[in-house]
This record gives structure tokens, sequence and C-alpha cells, in this order.
């Protein structure tokens, strides 16, 4: 019973707790039995709120029984990416320096998930501050890919993508700057939406103004992910760049007739370097959109800039957001970070002033490319998973890449264009290694993203696919 509950989708689960042919009780107790089980193995979970978790799925049956509003997400186990605040529940951030933090108040997020009727079992892992696209840190340690135990399950959300690939929870939520949760959704076969800049509101949060770093949904599937978002997005005044667009228009119907839809495709970004293996998997479902009736013509934006652009404004981030933190603790946060707070420092006002406008050039031209097409499909990632002792990918097809945050170009060169993009499993190398396409939308143009994305899961299957752990 336990295997069969966890199989079921999200939105399977709470529509048979509200029909009264399963319990909250039921289903935590099957998660839990799950985690007991599986994380071991993995690493996912790092801090579980079995007990706690267990009184709140007595207490949801119990209100259910005297007949109270039930909220969409009613009696569904949920984790957290341990970036994310939680009232009374350890966030460490993946580092040393908070490492026994438990916060006095929760993310923005995390509450509207509970108020849906969610329950928060515990936090997932992430690498310190989330830099990085291998989910590893001190404090926890790596986080393997349940397709092959010696690969890295990707990052900076890769605890929240393995939980979900398990069956540990039907839900979890992740962060993306420039992949973070786009990565491990690939890495890890199942579906991630990096939302528009204020689709999810991000409070509280340091700078209201950050345009890189968003908060957004995973899932196994495309239904679970409009369904999630549903509850996540929305307007909050606390966010100045929150989009006004209430959350529940994600829980239309996704069907749709897509005869006509103009694709533009291009598996190699217009020549980066991608491993032949990603571009065999993403070139032998051009079928699949030709069969829905979509009209798929080869074409690349112009991603001239983007990869300036970003390095400057992420480079900005980190110091504003960390470089107080390294100051009090020398010696504490990894190499990688501190590299990104010492290259935030040595920037001027007219550097960062220059990549607001090559932005700004960026934004006009990927919109005037999408008056041609309605979606971009592109790689998530350049390269399969990888090993797990290899902290990040240092050559492509021969190319050496220039920093440890180079080999994710697929998707930060995606991140300055500020459009939505969401990582959608499409195939396995011959070894049985999850590869995911990146499908782009228009400006705020989630759902849209969402249906076609429903239609392609349908048509191609590769997400029904769960690793054998």
């Amino acid at each position: 019973m336990t295997q069969d509950i966890c199989h079921l989708s999200a939105t399977e689960m709470a529509a048979e707790i509200r029909a009264g042919h399963l319990s909250a009780r039921e289903v935590m107790q099957a998660h839990l039995a799950r985690i007991d089980s599986i994380n071991p193995k993995v690493n996912a979970i790092v801090t579980l709120h079995a007990e706690q978790a267990l009184s709140a799925a007595a207490a949801a049956d119990e209100a259910q029984a005297r007949g109270e509003p039930l909220g969409p997400l009613h009696g569904l186990p949920v984790a957290h990416k341990d970036l994310l605040l939680t009232k009374g529940m350890r966030t460490t951030f993946g580092s040393k320096v908070h490492e026994n933090l438990v916060p006095s108040s929760s993310a923005l997020i995390v509450e509207r998930q509970q108020r849906a009727g969610a329950i928060s079992i515990g936090k997932t892992n992430t690498p310190e501050f989330g830099a990085g696209s291998q989910t590893f840190n001190a404090v926890f340690g790596a986080t393997r890919n349940p397709y092959d135990l010696s690969k890295t399950c990707g990052g900076s959300s890769g605890g929240s993508a393995v939980a979900l690939a398990t069956g540990m929870v039907p839900l979890a939520d992740g962060t993306d700057m420039g992949g973070s949760l786009r990565c491990p959704a690939n890495f890890c076969n199942i579906v991630g939406l990096r939302p528009s800049v204020g689709r999810v509101p991000q409070f509280p949060a340091m700078d209201g103004w950050d345009s890189l770093s968003v908060s957004g949904p995973m899932a196994r599937t495309v239904t679970d992910l409009a369904l999630y978002l549903s509850v996540i997005a929305g307007p909050d005044a606390r966010d100045p760049l929150a989009i006004a667009e209430d959350g529940s228009r994600f829980r239309a119907p996704l069907a749709r007739d897509f005869n006509g839809v103009r694709i533009a495709w291009s598996p190699d970004m217009g020549g980066l370097p991608v491993d032949k293996r990603v571009v065999r998997a993403i070139d032998a479902q051009r079928r699949a959109f030709e069969e829905i009736g979509c009209v798929v013509e080869n074409a690349c934006p112009d991603f001239r800039d983007a990869h300036e652009v970003f390095m400057t404004l992420r480079a900005f981030a980190f110091e504003s957001g960390l470089g107080a933190v390294m100051d009090r603790h020398p010696g504490v946060l990894k190499d990688t970070v501190v590299w990104n707070i010492e290259e935030g420092r040595k920037l001027s006002a007219p550097q960062i002033a220059r990549a607001n406008k090559l932005r700004t050039s960026l934004f006009q031209r990927m919109h005037r490319f999408m008056q041609h097409y309605d979606f971009i499909v592109l790689p998530v990632n350049q390269v399969p998973p990888f090993p797990i002792e290899q902290p990040y990918v240092t050559e492509i097809e021969g190319v050496r890449m220039g920093s440890y945050i180079e080999w994710m170009r697929s998707c930060y060169l995606v991140t300055a264009t500020m459009h939505p993009a969401l990582s959608l499993p499409c195939g396995f190398t011959d070894d049985g290694l999850p590869v995911g396409m990146q499908i782009v939308g228009h400006h705020q143009g989630e759902f849209a993203l969402l249906q076609i994305a429903h239609a392609l899961e349908q048509a191609m299957g590769a997400s029904g696919r769960r690793p054998m752990i």
C-alpha cells in the first residue's frame, strides 16, 4: 500500500484524500516509510520533522471530518529547499555559518503551501548558499542521483528533485538563478519550472529588486506542477516585482490545440558545446512536436551579451547578499562562493550600468524573436549527469570551461532574458541517465508553457520512467 500511495501523482493523491478514500495520516505514514527506506541511499532530505508531520496529518483529518473547507493541497506532504526559511525548522543554507539556525518565521512560499493544506515534513539538500549545480555541502554531504548513485543529481535544488523522483514527497519547491531548479529536474527526470520574475513573490528578501533569482515548483507531472504553481503564485504587496495575476488561473484545464504553433528548435543553442548524447535525445523528440501539430524550424535567439549580463549581475548579487557573511566568517565559505563575492567586489558602477543596458537590449531582441515563435526548445544541461566526486564540469566536447558555473550556460543565458523556462523529461542516454529539454515561453507566459509541456508529456512518455531504487 505504501508503494501504491507514493506512486500516485499529487493531483490524484489530493483527490483521494478529498474523496475520503485516503486519510492524510495514511498518506503521511506511507511517505515517512518511503523516506526511511530510500533517503539513506540518496541523502535528499536533510532535516525531517516526522512527529510534527504526523500530528499535522491527524489535525488535517480531524478538520476534514468537521467539514471545514479544504485547501487544494490538503494533506499532501511537502519538503522545502534548505535555502527557504521555515518557522521552527532548521534552515542551514547548506553552510556551517547557519548550521544550527532555527528561524522564527517562514518564507512566503512556505506559508502559501501550508495555507493550501500541505504539510511540511522537512528540508531538502542544497549546495552552500545555492552556489553551483552539484548538490553537496560541508553540513550534510552530497545528494546522489537515484538513476545512478555514482552520479550527481545536479543542483542547487538537488535534494528536492531526488525526493520527488524517489516518491519521498509528491511536491517540492526549488529556487533558480542560473539553472538551480531546471538542472536537477533534468538530471532526475522530473518537471521543473523557472517562472517569470515576480510570478512567485519573494518575501522576505534582502534585495527586493533582484531579477535573477526566482522560486518555483517541482513535480513529477505537468498537471501537478500547474496545481503547485496555482498555490505559490499570486500577488503580494511586499514584493515590488510581484505579478498582479492571481495564481488560481493555473488550475484551469491544460488541454489545447497546437496545430500551427511555431517552435524554434536549437539543441545546441546556436553553437554551444553540447554532449552528443544530449543532442541525440532532444532531436529524437522533434517528431513529438510535429505529431501534436506544431511547425518546427531550426532557429535560435541571439544570446549575444547574455553571458556578460548574467556573470556581472550574479557577482553583484553575491557581494550584496553574502559579502558581509564572508567578512564575519573568514575561511568558512567554500571557494566558489568566495570567488563569486570577490568578483562582485571588483565591479565598477560603469560595469553594472553596462550589464543593465545590455540586458535591456537582450530582452528586446528576445521579444522580437518571440513574435515569430510561440516556444523555443533548447537543452537544459549541456551534459548528462556526471560523477558525484566531480565538483563541476570542466570540459564539454573538447571545449574548456572558463569557470565553475560556465558549463551551465544553457540555463543561465535564458535567465538573462527574463523569460520563463520549463525542464521536461524527454529521454535517456544509452546507459540510462535522464535527459530533459528546456522549453522557453513568452515573457510571463507560464500557462501556455504548461499547456505545451502537458501535451508533450503525453506524446513523449519519458516522465513515466522511475528510478529502479
